[in-house]
């Protein structure tokens, strides 16, 4: 669906095996969508021409991939919505700008936006004008799995300059672990391949410290696999954005910059009477992980992304909740 210079593709939700989210095109087969998939920036066997400087994201043309399979954990000839489909900005005549909102429901409908705004959504809501924004960044050695020697990561990294759990900074870790080094280690990249935001052990192990404190009038039950802390959720209640619980906050480029993280988006309901802090645990820093937080696809749901790559930014909204609208809310009758 095309709306002014704005290509309007449905994002479904599918939980068979993994939680992916699919689109398709003119009702093609589907293709995953994938934020964080990689793609040579520079010449490569696995690209025709890609000639613009690194920055994140394929931006010149259509690079040819052989992506990891998330499920099978093995190479396929499927596409990668998110970075293989972001050559159309310049290839298509659209900005090079995509927006992805992902619905947190199976039963409904969110949406990719290629091109600029407005980005409307009910009941009479323009996201693109309540953005906040903070730069995109490059990991000067690249963290996927089909790459060239000595190039750039094409993924999209933000700078995370310090964690916040109900306003009190986060502490007892290496804060170092935030920066990325020469060597491509560290920092916080945005992925939507896979559920659920991971950490680095120190970094998971002080926010769950502090997390639990803050939430310390809540009863603790065993924990669920694959996350590190639960909760007896009886009593708990709920609010516009989710169940009360501390609000996060990742602060950016400074301390009035910040990614909030309301409950809707930190926890994960997994029965009827528990519920667990949708963060895991990714393992030891210098060895595992390489990338020390990845911002996962439940803790970006109903919340609208825009990528800007010709201007090297990421707009986020933080929760639609709170706005009282979310992603299944685009009218694509309206674009037919």
């Amino acid at each position: 669906m095309t709306h002014a210079n704005t290509l309007v593709l449905p994002v479904s939700k599918h939980t068979s095996g993994a939680i992916q989210y699919l689109t398709s095109i003119k009702q093609r087969t589907p293709l995953t969508l994938d934020i964080g998939a990689e793609c040579s920036l520079a010449r490569s066997k696995r690209c025709d021409e890609c000639l613009s400087p690194p920055r994140p994201g394929c931006n010149n043309n259509t690079c040819t991939l052989m992506p990891l399979n998330p499920v099978i954990g093995s190479e396929g000839n499927f596409e990668e919505v998110g970075q293989d489909v972001i050559s159309l900005h310049s290839t298509d005549g659209f900005k090079r700008k995509f927006a992805v909102c992902l619905p947190s429901s199976r039963r409904s409908y969110g949406v990719v936006f290629f091109g600029d705004g407005p980005y409307n959504l009910l009941p009479s809501i323009d996201v693109s004008k309540s953005l906040i924004y903070t730069p995109l960044i490059i990991n000067p050695v690249t963290t996927g799995a089909n790459y060239e020697e000595g190039e750039p990561s094409s993924e999209y990294f933000i700078n995370v300059t310090s964690i916040k759990i109900n306003g009190k900074v986060l502490s007892g870790f290496n804060t170092s672990l935030l920066t990325i080094d020469k060597d491509g280690y560290g920092g916080t990249k945005i992925s939507s391949v896979n559920p659920y935001t991971v950490m680095e052990t120190s970094i998971y192990n002080a926010f769950v410290n502090l997390f639990t404190k803050e939430l310390s009038g809540v009863p603790r039950v065993t924990p669920v696999e694959p996350f590190g802390v639960c909760f007896n959720s009886t009593n708990l209640g709920s609010t516009r954005v989710g169940l009360p619980v501390p609000n996060i906050d990742l602060v950016l480029q400074s301390e009035s910059v910040y990614w909030r993280i309301f409950g809707a988006n930190s926890m994960v309901q997994v029965n009827q009477d528990v519920l667990c802090l949708g963060f895991v645990d990714n393992g030891q820093s210098p060895s595992n992980p390489r990338t020390n937080i990845v911002i996962r696809a439940h803790q970006i749901e109903n919340n609208l992304l825009q990528f800007d790559l010709a201007s090297s930014r990421l707009g986020f909204s933080s929760s639609l909740l709170f706005r009282q609208t979310t992603c299944a809310n685009f009218n694509f009758t309206s674009v037919a």
